[in-house]
């Protein structure tokens, strides 16, 4: 078939690479238009838009989808279908019917659970033990069109949402091609969602991601795991902000937000239910380092905690 690719981040590249290498002809890519990156701020093209230029395939860039002159450029290209992997913008319905065979997108979650844009985010949260990938038809709704195929995936103990996505990335993209393929041969037929296990997953945003250390602590530890590597969990410390990472649980009486230096070992933090043992922090205006040595050049004081 005749596919244009809709992608925008690295977790799409995958996708991209896996329908360039498959019988169907990938004649162009939609993606969104540069934009501010990186502690510099400066304007980059995205990862999708990258690999395509430097594979010489036609880039589309409209502001929005809307866009008069990208909706007729479209029209020219004339592709029989469009796989999408986190394009990041709505797509009108004029358009949704110009494909042959609509806009198949790989959506990483088990639809209908986790509709939206954080499903990784939410599963890992959440303590979901199963998630995995959909490919699904393209319609007005959020995340609601018939599912065409999905796989599935176990989330593991210690598993950030940018590991379990790596991975989600690596299988969904098998996926989306078996999804074309069996979309071209007529083998392949969309299957509506069922009404019952709906749920959503907005964007987790800075202020969602703040640690309350009177949860228990495997909260804190999912919370921060979900949070892993954007937009990242933080606390405050002496009222200055502390980005966390990772962290593993410690068995134990602490106090709510208690700093208990343990050595060369580190630090661990009190919880509702016990406590948890911080891996990496990063002050502000610093670079990530272990808690250990932050322990030490902080010069850690009896009564201490994180707010």
């Amino acid at each position: 078939m005749r596919l244009v690719f809709a992608g925008t981040p690295a977790v799409a590249l995958p996708s991209l690479d896996a329908l360039l290498a498959s019988p169907h002809d990938v004649v162009a890519v939609i993606t969104r238009p540069d934009a501010p990156a990186g502690r510099g701020r400066r304007t980059a093209s995205s990862p999708v838009a990258e690999r395509a230029r430097e594979l010489g395939l036609p880039v589309l860039t409209p502001r929005t989808p809307k866009d008069p002159g990208f909706q007729s450029e479209l029209t020219t290209i004339a592709p029989d279908c469009v796989p999408v992997v986190a394009y990041g913008a709505l797509v009108p319905a004029p358009l949704l019917s110009l494909p042959t065979h609509g806009w198949v997108n790989l959506h990483f979650s088990l639809l209908p659970a986790w509709r939206g844009a954080a499903p990784v985010q939410h599963a890992v949260l959440h303590g979901d033990e199963i998630t995995g990938a959909s490919t699904f038809r393209l319609e007005e709704g959020l995340d609601t069109g018939p599912v065409f195929g999905v796989v599935t995936e176990r989330i593991r103990a210690d598993d950030t949402s940018g590991a379990l996505l790596e991975r989600l990335a690596e299988s969904g993209a098998r996926l989306l091609v078996a999804t074309v393929d069996g979309i071209a041969s007529g083998d392949c037929v969309g299957v509506p969602q069922r009404p019952d296990g709906v749920s959503h997953a907005p964007k987790l945003t800075v202020d969602d991601v703040r640690v309350d250390w009177s949860a228990p602590a495997r909260r804190v530890d999912r919370l921060v795991r979900a949070a892993a590597p954007s937009p990242g969990a933080w606390t405050t410390f002496r009222d200055k902000r502390l980005k966390l990472g990772p962290v593993r649980l410690e068995p134990g009486s602490f106090a709510v937000g208690e700093l208990v230096p343990d050595g060369s070992a580190g630090v661990v933090v009190g919880t509702a239910d016990g406590g948890v043992r911080l891996g990496l922090v990063q002050p502000e205006g610093k670079a990530m380092m272990d808690a250990g040595s932050w322990a030490r050049g902080v010069r850690l004081e009896p009564g201490d905690r994180l707010e």
